[in-house]
């Protein structure tokens, strides 16, 4: 509809999340979005609204889709976690074990788990670089085998914002011989049927939404040490890059990912499921409970808050206080969008959206409609 009216359906036990979902929308928290709720693998809420641009010319439709940023490392991290269980990759292996260029410069005993964990020490390239750079799959991969670590791998957690996708990426195409984002695709998304991409086709573009950026950038935040400078100034986040056929089409798997709340939560039910998906098993439970394994916690070298982080997603605690949280994970991505996992309740909640903010992990119209789910739900 054109009028950028909220759509979709919700169980009426959860009515609340949809009141919560049209009053972001009317207050102008929220210029378009969509957000979506599964319990047991079923769909409870999925809901759609307000407009794909800023100028409000275009509603935002039930295949609308958006960059989302670094929820896109969710996706990645779910790809290795089923390779893993299959019993072609080992999280406790140097990585040097299945990509041999990546030793060097003292990095011969940096495990996988490591990369998974945001504590490798490669937060960001030591070389300057572009953002058609991030296009460049070789170079991108190249530079990271090549340099050394900023702090000894394992000892701190530090964001990898835009290099933990390259380097789980390269991990897993050197043990499938395919490109992270063909491994999501034919192994994942296709097999569900959702909406997201790893490497968006062009035939897809005209659903893309258009992001809204932030009234303060991410590198423009005061008190920010040469560390944290380095990953969110080299090469700087250029929201209008996501405009772009170059950085659609690239694999950019910590970072350009598109899809919207119904294809995340879809995904994530893998998670949530202990590894069923629409009557489809894939992967072994204790494969899914990999994810929840506490790799290393502390203050974050890159986010300047305390941080704990399993095999590829966040864990409740930190940042984070979240219901279950022995059995629940999330990531968010810059400017707001979340996913919240819990292995307990059999629970994904997803939130993707147009209007940024100036967050790295969520903000409180994501947050304010998961409470809304967990207070119906009876989990706080």
């Amino acid at each position: 509809m054109a009028d950028g009216s909220v759509q979709g359906v919700t169980h009426d036990r959860y009515a609340a999340a949809r009141t919560q979902f049209e009053q972001n929308l009317t207050s102008g928290e929220d210029v378009g979005a969509s957000f979506c709720a599964t319990i047991e693998g079923e769909v409870v809420v999925d809901l759609w609204g307000g407009f794909a641009d800023a100028a409000k010319t275009r509603a935002w439709e039930r295949d609308t889709i958006i960059n989302v940023y670094s929820t896109t490392k969710t996706m990645c991290a779910l790809t290795a976690l089923l390779i893993a269980d299959r019993g072609d990759l080992d999280f406790d292996a140097p990585v040097a074990k299945y990509w041999p260029e990546f030793a060097a410069n003292g990095k011969a005993d940096v495990k996988v788990s490591h990369l998974m964990s945001h504590s490798a020490g490669l937060s960001g390239w030591k070389e300057k670089i572009s953002t058609e750079d991030l296009y460049d799959w070789e170079k991108a991969t190249s530079l990271l085998a090549a340099q050394a670590p900023y702090w000894p791998a394992g000892t701190a957690p530090g964001y990898h914002a835009l290099t933990q996708g390259y380097l789980v990426g390269e991990v897993v195409r050197r043990i499938t011989g395919k490109s992270l984002g063909t491994v999501f695709r034919e192994e994942i998304a296709e097999p569900l049927g959702a909406d997201f991409w790893i490497g968006l086709p062009a035939s897809e573009d005209a659903r893309v939404a258009e992001l809204i950026p932030p009234p303060v950038g991410v590198g423009d935040q005061p008190g920010q040490t040469e560390l944290m400078k380095n990953m969110s100034l080299n090469p700087g986040i250029d929201i209008s890059a996501t405009k772009t056929r170059g950085w659609r089409g690239a694999e950019i798997p910590a970072a350009g990912g598109t899809g919207n709340a119904r294809s995340v939560a879809q995904v994530h039910v893998i998670l949530a499921n202990g590894g069923v998906a629409q009557g489809k098993r894939f992967m072994s439970e204790a494969g899914c409970r990999k994810a929840l394994e506490l790799q290393v916690e502390g203050q974050d070298l890159i986010l300047g808050a305390p941080s704990r982080f399993g095999l590829g997603f966040g864990l409740g605690g930190g940042m984070m206080p979240l219901p279950n949280p022995g059995s629940s994970m999330y990531w968010g991505g810059y400017g707001g969008s979340l996913i919240l996992i819990d292995m307990e309740a059999h629970t994904t909640i997803a939130y993707v959206m147009n209007k940024m903010q100036p967050t790295t992990q969520g903000d409180m119209r994501g947050l304010g409609l998961a409470m809304a789910m967990w207070t119906a739900m009876g989990t706080i």
